[in-house]
């Protein structure tokens, strides 16, 4: 079993940054069990489904993003560390919602059924 837990949520300003965290632990998870996991971002906004935001694969070579956050967030791993990260610039107001990490045994997907391990979420509002 994999636990997954995010941090660095918060109130920002517009156009202001925030940079999210995900550690993962648990009695399976180990330097190789965490890269062979693509992992993943998700977000979800009150009265929204959830949507996909960022997603890097096992190695961290390739990434993919939301066309709505492409050129101001980053997504990022540390395999030695079991983490992954979300760097988060130029925010927005359309960005306030409840940020998930998520794991997927496999290749860089971005659809959130693909995704078996998921955290708890962390709330980022961004004021106007």
């Amino acid at each position: 079993q994999v636990q997954l837990v995010e941090s660095g949520g918060g109130l920002v300003q517009a156009g202001g940054s925030l940079g999210l965290s995900c550690a993962a632990s648990g009695r399976t998870v180990g330097v190789y069990a965490f890269n062979v996991h693509a992992m993943g971002w998700f977000r979800q906004a009150p009265g929204k489904e959830r949507e996909f935001v960022a997603a890097i694969s096992r190695a961290g070579a390739s990434t993919f993003y939301a066309d709505s956050v492409k050129g101001r967030f980053t997504i990022s791993r540390d395999n030695a560390k079991n983490t992954l990260y979300l760097q988060m610039n130029s925010l927005k107001p359309d960005d306030t919602a409840v940020y998930y990490c998520a794991a997927h045994p496999g290749g860089l997907t971005t659809i959130a059924k693909d995704y078996d391990y998921w955290g708890q979420g962390t709330q980022v509002t961004v004021s106007s």
